[in-house]
């Protein structure tokens, strides 16, 4: 058992916080417990796992060698929940937003964004995120480009994902 404090920001011990669920020995209670365990996964670069915990019509776009990139060359520095909530009466829909923040070639970034979750067969899935514009800020290196996969983890290309529109 690791006793190194959770990624997610939970403060929680990742072995009792985001690993069962990465490991798959136990399922995200929440859609707010597996957009933790998304984050975690890209501090850890548990790609897999990213992929796995896309909604099934949603993993054939995931471009597993750019999310690895862009795992492997961030520093993850936090992940802030703001909100989440399940909808329906089914419960079979839910939203979280958060702000993850990370730094990539020394420039610290925030991504903000409010993530769509579906409960497929008891099991809850990353649908597709729909980024959230902040206030006016001086972008210190060039923004995300048309083809740069996109920040919010789906596995899409920007132009595809938080791009459109």
């Amino acid at each position: 058992m690791t006793l190194e404090i959770c990624p997610c920001g939970s403060t929680k011990y990742y072995s009792e916080c985001c690993e069962p669920i990465i490991r798959g020995t136990t399922v995200a209670e929440t859609p707010e417990a597996l957009m933790r365990s998304r984050y975690t996964a890209y501090a850890k670069q548990e790609i897999p796992w990213l992929k796995d915990s896309l909604e099934p019509s949603q993993q054939g776009d995931f471009d597993e060698k750019n999310v690895e990139d862009w795992s492997k060359n961030s520093e993850w520095l936090g992940l802030e929940i703001r909100a989440s909530k399940i909808e329906g009466d089914s419960g079979e829909k839910g939203w979280v937003e958060f702000v993850a923040r990370f730094k990539q070639e020394g420039v610290e970034r925030v991504h903000h964004e409010l993530g769509e979750f579906k409960k497929v067969a008891g099991k809850w899935f990353f649908f597709e995120g729909h980024g959230i514009k902040g206030g006016t800020f001086k972008h210190e290196k060039p923004p995300v480009g048309r083809n740069d996969p996109c920040s919010c983890g789906s596995g899409k290309k920007f132009k595809k994902c938080c791009g459109q529109g």
